[in-house]
């Protein structure tokens, strides 16, 4: 049993014969061998792959879905749960670090942000916010105010997120409140009926039993002592569970007893559902507090349909070259897994990246949904101005350029909720039949609209891009491409290729703050189109999906709505 992260026993197969998802709907343990066919001459039906899996109990029991991808995607959303969409300022730029000691802290690296023009959404309180690490709690000496700090960072446009860990120390108020619920207590038990405990950060703790209603509801309350201390997100960790003193794993027993929601059963099949309950726990609490508002949530373990509750991160991923390619695969094999949003920690966890490796993984968190630097408190600095002038430009301009992004992140937020699609897609999304963008694994697609190709190799200045069918504008230098094919592109420190699809609708934040419509010319004799959803408020409301079409009037690129009527102030970019 694996004891970290997350648990997705999803495979999509792409490949000459068409698109399939199986989901192998059994929550113990197992073991899948893959065995890749062979593609090209004489492949296909009579020189197949083959998937066999192993587990250790529950059903033999499985889904399979067949068809293009997006037809796929909606039909693993329909199965497992629509995602849900983060609040609007939960798609911006966010700062973490395990190591925010004090109020004074926050304020300093807020002020850097703030005094250089530096976009800023949110900052993340790490466990040393706490008091002896006990969860749903705040040391009050080095955050005397906590509810005024929140609400002063939020007259500057930032809110504070805070960690939550499943994990409570034993004898303490939480502890105690949770030994009351139900007639047997909150917590994961034996089967002589003891608690089990475990060692995490506060030191002998007890673990909720969260595949149980009662325990679900009862810290889902728990949330309201975080919601009156000014906090607008939660950040759930450690939630495998985590035990440092490891039972043979570092978690729970795989005799500990679970509820499984009144089935019963034990930690092999209770463990990769464990956060999955825990997040569900979360969300439904927030809808009970605040009913009019969109919770954010995310989770660093999980299993299939998490989805529902928010998203998750890359955890503890290397501070290096390898790792800021891991981050790529992760966030689009999570995308087809049905979990849109995600990304990782910004410049790696536990180390120091170079100013080079910095601005690299700055460049690809930029387009990513979870766009969030964060680091260990022994590891270096992650503020951008931290790695000297010319970095602290190019994070300018990145951060600049996610902000203008942002109504673009919430239509995709949107769409991943209505249509299963996640915002960052393969090559081969649209074109899955092309065999060279299946084997392209360094960029992506966000959307349709845009092609984002990262520097994830040290001391490159330029990149080869395959490109999908039609015509590609570089949005740095205006010069278009024609796809399918093979580009090479300059790739200098602070700029990484980003394409526009010819005739793609792009909505941005304008110079008032309001949302304009950036269109890409569609080539002569063709016609484009797109669609736009705007932030409906923080709320549940689905928000009104706007439909334009782009063509060619003599020598005029005209947008219209949906009523053929043209559409004033839009800015026309490709011509």
């Amino acid at each position: 049993m694996d004891p970290l992260y997350l648990t997705m026993p999803v495979q999509m197969v792409v490949a000459d014969a068409g698109t399939h998802l199986v989901f192998h709907d059994n929550s113990w343990d197992g073991r899948v061998v893959l065995r890749e066919g062979e593609e090209g001459a004489g492949s296909g039906v009579d020189r197949p792959g083959s998937s066999e899996l192993r587990m250790e109990g529950g059903p033999l029991r499985c889904w399979v879905l067949v068809g293009p991808p997006a037809r796929v995607a909606q039909g693993w959303s329909g199965l497992t749960g629509s995602a849900a969409v983060p609040p609007e300022w939960a798609l911006g730029y966010q700062h973490a670090r395990w190591g925010f000691g004090s109020t004074a802290e926050v304020r300093r690296v807020v002020s850097g942000y703030v005094s250089r023009g530096l976009p800023l959404s949110a900052v993340h309180l790490d466990i040393d916010h706490y008091d002896g690490h006990r969860v749903f709690t705040v040391d009050e000496e080095r955050f005397p105010d906590l509810p005024g700090l929140a609400q002063e960072l939020r007259e500057q446009g930032v809110r504070l997120v805070s960690i939550v860990d499943p994990a409570v120390k034993a004898g303490d108020a939480v502890h105690a409140s949770g030994r009351s619920v139900g007639a047997g207590g909150a917590f994961v038990r034996d089967a002589r009926g003891q608690e089990v405990r475990g060692e995490v950060w506060p030191g002998e703790c007890a673990y909720p039993d969260f595949t149980d209603p009662a325990v679900r509801e009862w810290w889902g309350g728990m949330y309201a002592e975080r919601l009156a201390r000014g906090f607008s997100g939660f950040w759930h960790d450690m939630n495998e569970p985590v035990s440092f003193a490891p039972f043979g794993d570092a978690t729970l027993p795989r005799s500990a007893r679970h509820s499984m929601d009144g089935a019963g059963g034990d930690h092999r099949e209770g463990h990769n559902v464990y956060a999955l309950a825990m997040a569900r726990a979360g969300w439904e609490g927030l809808l009970r507090l605040r009913p009019a508002e969109r919770p954010f949530l995310f989770s660093r373990s999980g299993w299939a349909g998490m989805q529902r509750y928010g998203g998750t991160w890359s955890g503890d991923v290397e501070s290096s070259w390898d790792g800021l390619r891991a981050s790529l695969a992760l966030v689009l094999g999570l995308g087809l897994c049905g979990v849109p949003y995600s990304g990782p920690d910004v410049g790696g966890f536990g180390g120091s990246p170079s100013p080079e490796l910095y601005v690299r993984w700055l460049q690809l968190g930029a387009y990513l949904p979870l766009f969030r630097t964060h680091s260990a408190i022994w590891a270096g600095r992650r503020e951008p101005w931290e790695f000297g002038p010319e970095v602290e430009e190019h994070a300018r301009a990145l951060l600049a350029e996610r902000d203008r992004l942002r109504p673009y992140f919430v239509t995709l937020a949107h769409l991943a909720r209505r249509t299963g699609a996640p915002y960052v897609r393969p090559l081969w999304w649209g074109n899955p039949e092309d065999r060279r963008l299946r084997n392209c694994e360094d960029a992506f697609l966000l959307g349709d609209a845009l092609l984002v190709a990262p520097v994830l190799e040290c001391g490159a200045d330029r990149r080869a891009v395959r490109l999908p069918r039609g015509r590609w504008y570089d949005t740095a230098t205006g010069a278009a491409h024609e796809g399918p094919g093979q580009v090479l592109l300059d790739a200098p420190q602070g700029r990484i290729p980003v394409l526009a699809r010819a005739g793609a609708v792009v909505p941005v934040r304008g110079a008032g703050g309001g949302v304009e419509l950036e269109v890409w010319a569609p080539a002569r004799g063709r016609t484009g189109g797109g669609v736009v959803i705007r932030d409906p408020g923080p709320g549940f409301e689905p928000g009104e999906v706007e439909r334009y079409t782009v063509r060619w009037v003599g020598d005029a690129v005209v947008v219209e709505d949906e009523r053929g009527a043209a559409v004033p102030g839009v800015v026309v970019r490709g011509l």
